[in-house]
């Protein structure tokens, strides 16, 4: 009865791929949702006061931080990758001798692009951990300085209008073409053309991931904002026309921040 069962769900592989997809993401939003681990002791003032004391970076809490950003960027950048995802399954699934093998080619393919942002997780860690050496970060995990908030804002607009910005998403939004491009069969290819793909993403969406240090990596709701930009930005139809919209606004939001800053 059990190999009937594990025959039978192979032949709807599409729907074991997408099953695991969702329940990764939704694992990773119940993770941040719930704190992610993070919570901030705090010291006893008198009176009934209390006060939250900053973390020491201990090399457990570092692990924790770099724990949280992997976990950030499975659920915000996954939902955006799955239609990239379910293709690799259609595609597997048409290899001679691919039977049986479809769903574990597309999460191979899944498990390589997340690598890429696991480094990312590594850098923003360590960038996490600078920041705060610097007493430039808030309790909110925000960058405490207006003027490099603001400076921040004008980069992340600005990047939105580079040409790498545009080569960029246009792998990103064009699943197909990426696939018959660079299509190598097999798992170890899965994992290649994964990391490639991831890369392209990287370069696509880095400088607006910067933005969770101007809001605050706490800050669910800027963490699910980012999310459905660049879900939106990657498969919707006019999705390939927002850049330069949300760019500017960017740049003049944060322009707006930093002559206030400046000038109060």
């Amino acid at each position: 009865m059990t190999a009937e069962l594990f025959t039978g769900l192979l032949r709807h592989d599409r729907a074991v791929v997408l099953g695991c997809l969702i329940a990764v993401i939704a694992a990773s939003w119940a993770y941040l949702w719930f704190g992610a681990g993070l919570g901030m002791p705090a010291m006893d003032m008198g009176g009934g006061r209390m006060m939250a004391m900053p973390p020491l970076w201990t090399a457990g809490y570092a692990a924790l931080i770099f724990l949280m950003w992997t976990v950030m960027m499975a659920a915000m950048m996954l939902p955006s990758a799955a239609p990239t995802v379910l293709l690799v399954a259609a595609l597997a699934r048409r290899q001679p001798g691919a039977a049986g093998f479809t769903p574990a080619t597309a999460l191979v393919f899944a498990s390589g692009y997340l690598v890429v942002w696991f480094g990312f997780s590594l850098f923003a860690t360590s960038l996490q951990w600078a920041l705060d050496r610097a007493g430039m970060l808030s309790q909110r995990m925000a960058i405490a300085n207006a003027v490099l908030a603001g400076a921040v804002m004008i980069a992340a607009g600005l990047w939105q209008w580079t040409p790498f910005k545009d080569t960029c998403l246009r792998h990103c939004r064009s699943p197909v073409a990426f696939l018959v491009g660079h299509w190598r069969p097999g798992i170890g290819g899965a994992a290649a053309i994964g990391m490639r793909h991831g890369l392209y993403c990287l370069g696509c969406c880095w400088m607006v991931m910067a933005l969770l240090f101007v809001a605050g990596l706490m800050n669910l709701a800027w963490v699910a904002a980012i999310a459905l930009f660049v879900l939106f930005e990657k498969t919707m139809p006019w999705g390939g026309r927002t850049p330069r919209v949300t760019g500017a606004l960017l740049a003049l939001w944060g322009l707006f921040g930093l002559v206030h800053a400046l000038y109060p």
